[in-house]
């Protein structure tokens, strides 16, 4: 059986993928508003995280195990691995995804999703200028430009100032400055991601991957947690839709690989965060969590980030 992936296999037309990667976005802030509840009512982030991360790996082994394509691409992924052709490390690009939902379940019902989105792309938009830089990403290196400079300057100068704006004595300094670490440790999976999906020819292979990596990372800091604390939770709440974490995540990683074979990562990303963001603001309007709905700082600041994206995907020739 060959192990080279067809050109155009799975491609979307390209108004297809513009709305999956904007549900996609949606369904990111929506994941985000459930683990955090899932978090608060547990009484403990750790665990709430990596039960999310469990569940939806054990879907994806199903998905896996019913599609041959899947298995055939985990192989050519460890194979590229094995040749020298793909970074080891980027088949633990999961590890990324791990830290932005255990801030969920440490931070979100505290701050706000709106809050907490804000913050996630301010560190996603920085840390992906970064990364293009390098050249982590399938699109290869990307030069520094006073664009991507200034709206990097501006995204960070957003976060700055929302977390100001939101400080509460009740509520940890740092636990403001999760969502910020998230997005830039989300910024690397999504270029690692990229990588492997094209090495694998398969975005279900990638999601693997992830959701691997992911569990492993919480299930062992959920343990770690217990030693100190002094145990697991010893009753978990009814509520079913707590428990949906996990298929969201799986469904939003599987169609953001999906989509951006159409869209390409500059348009896949505008989509996603301009629906993570109306996302957010539509969740704390309609079901806040612990009281945090939607003052007059947080649109503004949604705008502003929606601008910094824009100047950063802008092109420009001037390097630096």
């Amino acid at each position: 059986m060959s192990l080279t992936p067809p050109p155009h296999a799975g491609r979307l037309p390209l108004g297809a993928a513009v709305g999956v990667a904007v549900v996609c976005g949606v369904l990111m802030a929506t994941q985000s508003r459930i683990n955090g509840e899932f978090g608060r009512r547990l009484g403990d982030g750790y665990t709430a995280a990596a039960i999310s991360f469990a569940v939806g790996l054990l879907i994806v082994v199903v998905i896996v195990a019913l599609m041959p394509s899947a298995r055939v691409g985990a192989r050519r992924a460890v194979a590229e691995v094995r040749g020298g052709r793909l970074p080891f490390w980027m088949l633990f690009a999961g590890v990324g995804g791990g830290i932005f939902v255990l801030t969920q379940g440490l931070a979100s019902a505290l701050v706000g999703v709106s809050l907490f989105t804000v913050a996630f792309i301010g560190g996603q938009t920085v840390s992906g200028l970064v990364v293009d830089r390098v050249g982590i990403g399938p699109g290869g290196r990307r030069y520094l430009t006073l664009r991507r400079v200034l709206g990097a300057g501006i995204a960070f100068g957003v976060v700055v100032w929302s977390v100001a704006a939101h400080i509460d004595p009740e509520i940890p300094f740092w636990l403001l400055l999760l969502p910020f670490a998230a997005g830039i440790a989300q910024a690397v999976q999504q270029a690692a991601n990229g990588r492997v999906a094209a090495a694998a020819g398969s975005a279900v292979s990638s999601t693997l991957f992830n959701f691997i990596a992911g569990t492993a990372l919480l299930l062992v800091i959920a343990v770690v947690h217990a030693l100190v604390v002094g145990g697991l939770p010893t009753s978990f709440p009814p509520e079913w839709w707590l428990y949906l974490g996990g298929p969201l995540g799986v469904t939003f990683i599987f169609g953001l690989a999906t989509a951006v074979r159409s869209t390409g990562v500059l348009l896949l990303g505008l989509c996603s965060i301009s629906g993570q963001l109306l996302g957010s603001i539509a969740i704390d309007l309609i079901a806040p969590g612990a009281g945090h709905g939607v003052d007059w700082t947080t649109p503004i600041a949604a705008v502003l980030v929606i601008a910094a994206v824009l100047i950063v995907s802008l092109p420009s020739r001037p390097r630096l």
